[in-house]
């Protein structure tokens, strides 16, 4: 194995570093986690039901949702059959469940109108992605700071803020991608430390054959991953990017950690160790799928629920019929993505997204008072400029440092982050209808790499270097909270046309910074 480190053990000290994970338990940690959650979760509850009514997309989601605890299945109530819907179920579920708590359009509950019932759900994921990310971004950097700074940009970031209020399935989306990168990140580091775990015992991993690998046990926190990405695909097909990324990484983590002890086949060995558990996420990532869509299974009324017996009149067999009629579901609902060219007012190609090209009004009104003759409310969906704005640079930053570092937390980050955005140009050569909100599975992503960058930035902490940089990190410290700071100040006067308050012309007019672009 190697030498003796000095200090009792068998691991040289170089390896034990890359093994150990970066940050180490704080639970005063915890109280900065709290108070980031608490500040995310006030801002989206505050004024919740308002503006009143079905906004945007809520006119089928809030409506989807109510149907299927109604019927198991979407419903068209003009002829009393199940609909033909082309996202699947698991958000809308999530939706209804709101619904079914405190009350939904038409039928009272707690909240007139039911607007709180069908956005309380966003509310919750939208504020549970804040503290993933900080959770997340804190074990991936190796510090509080920086992992709270993540998750309060995610808190205000606007296009966040807007779908976390309201009843559309794109901030469940992302909230599911971003828990099984967190479950992966966590995954990595479990399985390294088993590894180091081993060598401490004893374990020579240049030995050739089952001597040289251990037995690392079932990897709990990836297959929560799988469960997480299986629920991400339940919510959109779009999650798919992320999936063959994801499980990309399973094996090259695998592969790496294989390289860093020094194992003499780590291609090989991972083939052989880790092999049946990818076979087992993909498993689970189906078996969770076909679970969303257990409504429609119990259903005989559900949209082409009997397509072979009633269109082509032939017989179903048990499960297999059932499974046949699905995928024919799924081949129609393939069609009209595919098929999707209809020109919408507020439809953006990929490239404008990060540019905030085309934002999308959800809401708009002119009824006062406003203290002047005319008056507007809107609810825009519209990221924070000043965040947004530092995406394109961050990732430019994120290629400088992760390349010039060799980090693989850059790359990580990076993959994660265009996965979300890359593949819809695809799409754009087809002419497909699209909008800024197909973006946000990326956004946490986006914001790890404006914080990968102000850590670079900031630097390493004295002792990481073996002496103080103080100026360095004075400077770095002052420009982050600069940042941090500004696009606080940026969320703050936007904070009017995200949440539909009722201002004048002028001062809407006056936030209106593209002008007929994000009008």
């Amino acid at each position: 194995m190697g030498p003796d480190n000095g200090a009792g053990s068998p691991v040289p000290e170089a390896v034990r570093r890359r093994l150990l994970p970066r940050v180490a338990r704080d639970p005063r940690s915890w109280l900065a986690t709290a108070l980031i959650v608490v500040i995310a979760g006030a801002l989206r509850l505050i004024g919740l039901a308002h503006p009143r009514g079905k906004i945007f997309d809520e006119t089928y989601y809030a409506t989807e949702g109510q149907e299927l605890f109604d019927h198991g299945v979407e419903w068209r109530p003009e002829s009393d059959t199940g609909d033909f819907v082309v996202h699947p179920p698991l958000g809308k579920w999530i939706i209804g469940a709101g619904e079914w708590l405190f009350g939904r359009a038409g039928h009272g509950g707690w909240l007139t109108n039911g607007e709180f019932g069908w956005r309380i759900a966003a509310a919750v994921f939208g504020t549970l992605s804040v503290l993933i990310l900080i959770r997340t971004a804190r074990r991936l950097f190796g510090s509080t700071v920086l992992g709270c700074a993540a998750g309060l940009l995610l808190a205000l970031d606007g296009m966040h803020f807007v779908l976390s209020r309201s009843a559309l399935l794109d901030i469940f989306l992302m909230t599911f991608i971003l828990a099984a990168f967190a479950c992966l990140v966590m995954d990595r580091d479990q399985r390294r430390a088993r590894w180091l775990t081993a060598m401490e015992a004893g374990l020579d991993p240049t030995a050739p054959g089952r001597a040289g690998r251990p037995r690392l046990g079932v990897p709990w926190w990836r297959l929560g991953a799988a469960l997480m990405l299986g629920c991400a695909a339940a919510v959109k097909w779009s999650a798919l990017w992320h999936i063959l990324i994801f499980i990309a990484l399973i094996v090259a983590w695998e592969v790496g950690v294989r390289r860093t002890v020094g194992a003499r086949h780590p291609w090989r060995d991972t083939l052989l160790d880790e092999l049946g558990w990818v076979l087992a996420v993909v498993g689970i990532i189906g078996a969770v799928y076909l679970a969303s869509w257990t409504g429609w299974f119990l259903s005989d009324d559900g949209w082409a629920r009997h397509h072979l017996a009633r269109d082509l009149h032939q017989r179903e067999l048990p499960v297999i019929g059932a499974l046949q009629n699905l995928y024919h579901y799924h081949v129609q609902a393939l069609n009209f993505h595919s098929g999707l060219h209809e020109t919408h007012r507020y439809q953006s190609e990929p490239w404008q997204w990060l540019l905030l090209g085309r934002p999308v009004a959800f809401y708009y009104s002119q009824d006062g008072p406003c203290g002047a003759a005319t008056c507007s409310a809107e609810v825009l969906l519209l990221g924070t400029p000043v965040l947004w704005w530092s995406f394109l640079p961050a990732l430019v930053g994120l290629v400088w440092f992760g390349t010039s570092r060799r980090d693989w937390r850059a790359l990580v980050i990076g993959l994660s982050a265009v996965a979300g955005i890359v593949p819809w140009f695809w799409y754009e050569i087809k002419d497909r209808t699209m909008f800024v909100f197909y973006a946000l599975p990326s956004v946490p992503f986006l914001v790890l790499a404006v914080v990968y960058v102000l850590g670079a930035i900031i630097g390493p902490a004295p002792a990481a270097r073996g002496g103080p940089v103080p100026d360095r990190r004075l400077f770095g410290t002052i420009f982050a909270a600069l940042y941090v700071a500004l696009v606080a100040l940026c969320f703050a006067y936007f904070y009017p046309i995200y949440t539909g308050k009722i201002i004048t012309y002028a001062e809407w007019s006056a936030r209106m910074w593209l002008g007929g672009r994000w009008i």
